[in-house]
């Protein structure tokens, strides 16, 4: 019997808090900030996920809509034309668990039909008032991240008065819907968006105050891979070159106990997270 801090998925279990959790990034997208066209073909997708696999990733996180901040909204049709070819071919390739980034409940009902076994929803399923009941009647775990807006206007709307509190409130809401639409409380975890609707010196806080997020009893997912509040420290403009600074904020993640870190560079990550976990989980 597996206990409920655990969860199946395929053949990996996930043990929550005997270590961490790599997802790696598959942008099958034209726009995507770091990567944006380096992954848009089947071939180029395929060998990138193999790649992830081979380095150490856990999940493979396959998505068709760029989220970057000012980002346009791609077509239903066009998305599940960048998405579904994708998970069919690595789930004919691998059983490692593969999570859909979407907003859209037909979409995440395709992916899961394809053989994706996650939803990874970055409106916490605000955008979508049938995501919820879809993931429910899917039977998968979902994501749910913490946005304000949409990737194209969320930066004009980071005027918080508690941020820590606020984001907590939001996520406890939007659990508490996904338990009322019928998701098992043991299929939820949490993502507070790190770079979405947050400025340089709130992404920082929320790193700094990410344990707080524990009391919502839900595994914790942290994305920082790459992103622009590491280039401002840096004074790196090229994402691609914000590996090591990607490190140092996992390791501030891994500090706080955080589950899942969801990145690009996922064999130096590895390493990173090996060590951490050494000194973090013993």
């Amino acid at each position: 019997m597996i206990k409920m801090n655990h969860l199946r998925i395929r053949d990996t279990i996930f043990d929550w808090g005997k270590r961490t959790y790599l997802m790696g990034i598959l942008n099958v997208t034209p726009d995507s900030f770091s990567d944006g066209g380096d992954f848009n073909s089947l071939e180029t997708a395929l060998s990138q996920a193999k790649t992830m696999i081979h380095g150490g990733a856990d999940i493979i996180d396959i998505g068709g809509q760029s989220t970057r901040p000012g980002a346009e909204e791609i077509t239903l049709e066009e998305e599940l034309k960048r998405v579904i070819p994708v998970i069919k071919r690595l789930r004919q390739d691998s059983s490692i668990p593969i999570s859909i980034d979407t907003t859209r409940s037909i979409v995440a009902q395709a992916a899961i039909e394809a053989g994706a076994d996650i939803v990874n929803d970055i409106s916490g399923g605000s955008f979508d008032e049938k995501m919820f009941s879809m993931v429910a009647k899917l039977e998968v775990p979902i994501i749910i991240m913490h946005i304000r807006g949409t990737p194209k206007t969320m930066q004009q709307k980071t005027d918080y008065k508690d941020i820590i509190h606020e984001i907590i409130e939001w996520l406890n809401v939007q659990i508490n819907q996904a338990i009322q639409a019928g998701i098992n409380q043991h299929h939820i975890i949490i993502d507070p968006g790190i770079g979405f609707a947050k400025n340089y010196q709130q992404n920082l806080e929320l790193l700094q105050n990410l344990s707080k997020f524990h009391r919502l009893t839900c595994p914790i997912l942290v994305g920082v891979s790459r992103k622009s509040f590491i280039g401002h420290i840096l004074n790196q403009k090229d994402p691609k070159k914000r590996v090591w600074g990607t490190a140092a904020a996992c390791c501030g993640a891994i500090a706080s106990k955080a589950d899942i870190l969801r990145v690009h560079d996922v064999a130096e990550m590895k390493d990173v997270v090996q060590v951490a976990d050494e000194i973090w989980r013993k």
